[in-house]
């Protein structure tokens, strides 16, 4: 019983340890984007936060690397869209509410979405990791080469992709897949990159979300929903994806059509 009771104490300890820490860095990676401007600390402090992938022999860095990847981008796109809104012309008071916001959001991924393993959960990481990922990409790349860009969104494309579909009982298909979307999100950079359309957030019109972002979003949730399908019914029912189709097809529609927009060419 003493056993047990010292084994609840320091469950309790290390989920109050994780979560004090996960909270620090998150106001640490604030804090230094907003009096340092410092995009290399603040990057310096997520790889200090992802030490334990590191903290094994070496012949297991790139299964570790790999399986962190979807983490890692999204804590490098948190990087970023802080310094785009610390940059951003806009008045202090709209800065910190913005600062403010992305800061709890990305609190709320490492203690509530981010440790999650349910299938669903997973997916919704990967989305999540493509909706930032490609619209920090898009966001800073406007003086890169195009292939830069191209292999950011395979590498982004890759890692989500892998992500998912790990979570499946299938021994054949997922380097295949992966490599499949990752070469999909990689056409989609090389057409974005020539023809970038992006949106103004609302009462904030210095700060814009590329349209790729969430069409790269939203198609990668038809293809997580086809190939459940598939995986369950060794076929792509209608039933299953027609719902996620009318979804993404009406809501690309809408974006291209009924939103005003910003266009900007590299």
């Amino acid at each position: 019983m003493e056993f047990l009771k010292l084994v609840r104490r320091r469950s309790f300890l290390s989920e109050v340890v994780y979560t004090v820490l996960n909270v620090a860095l998150a106001i640490a990676l604030v804090l230094v984007i907003r009096y340092t401007e410092s995009i290399p600390l603040a990057l310096g402090l997520v790889l200090v936060s992802k030490w334990r992938v590191l903290a094994v022999r070496a012949r297991y860095w790139f299964v570790n690397i790999r399986s962190n990847l979807v983490d890692i981008i999204v804590s490098v796109s948190v990087v970023l869209h802080l310094y785009t809104i610390n940059a951003a012309t806009i008045q202090d008071s709209s800065k910190f509410i913005l600062l403010g916001i992305a800061t709890l959001l990305y609190i709320l991924w490492l203690l509530v979405l981010k440790p999650r393993s349910k299938r669903s959960y997973v997916a919704a990481q990967a989305g999540v990791a493509i909706l930032l990922g490609v619209s920090a990409l898009f966001t800073i790349s406007f003086a890169w080469p195009a292939s830069l860009v191209v292999v950011g969104m395979w590498l982004i494309g890759y890692a989500a992709a892998s992500h998912v579909l790990n979570t499946y009982d299938d021994e054949t298909h997922p380097l295949f897949l992966s490599l499949a979307w990752s070469v999909v999100m990689a056409e989609l950079g090389w057409v974005a990159y020539h023809w970038t359309v992006a949106y103004s957030l609302p009462l904030v019109t210095n700060i814009l979300v590329p349209q790729i972002a969430i069409v790269a979003a939203l198609v990668g949730f038809l293809a997580y929903k086809s190939y459940d399908s598939f995986y369950h019914y060794q076929k792509i029912r209608m039933t299953d994806i027609i719902l996620p189709l009318l979804f993404t097809v009406s809501a690309i529609l809408v974006l291209l059509f009924a939103f005003p927009t910003d266009m900007f060419n590299y």
